[in-house]
């Protein structure tokens, strides 16, 4: 009779293991972690010509520099800007916008298709020199999404 009844809790035993392992593995081995925040904002450095992920289904791309800054070791009638023009594609939908550093008319800030796009930083900082090569410029902004 004594036998039987370890046999038997033994038996109920090995069912509860069995139990408990399988809803271990149902839920990915009980350390489970929660999904990441969505980030709300991000910063960025582009080049002419190249294009960033911004989210699974919208890209930015900058399409050119334009430098009128005064050159240095040049005489000018004025300070002169540089600004930046930029395509952002989501879901199809492409729209343009430039965003500049002391361009009148113009901001260093935009607001397109529910994202908000802000300068961060620019290289060089001072324009070339009157007779050096055309740099290669960099653009840093951040980017704010809703």
């Amino acid at each position: 009779m004594q036998l039987r009844i370890i046999s038997l809790l033994t038996c109920f035993a090995g069912f509860g293991i069995v139990a408990a392992c399988s809803v271990v593995a149902q839920n990915g081995g009980g350390s489970e972690t929660p999904p990441a925040p969505k980030r709300k904002s991000a910063t960025y450095t582009l080049t002419a010509g190249q294009s960033v992920a911004l989210t699974p289904t919208a890209t930015l791309k900058l399409e050119r520099v334009n430098d009128s800054r005064c050159k240095t070791g040049a005489v000018c009638v004025w300070e002169g800007y540089i600004s930046y023009s930029f395509v952002l594609t989501n879901n199809g939908n492409a729209s343009n916008f430039v965003l500049a550093e002391k361009m009148p008319g113009g901001s260093n800030t935009a607001t397109q298709q529910g994202l908000r796009f802000t300068l961060t930083g620019l290289e060089p900082p001072d324009p070339p020199a009157v007779h050096a090569p055309a740099p290669t410029y960099r653009v840093s902004l951040r980017v704010d999404i809703s």
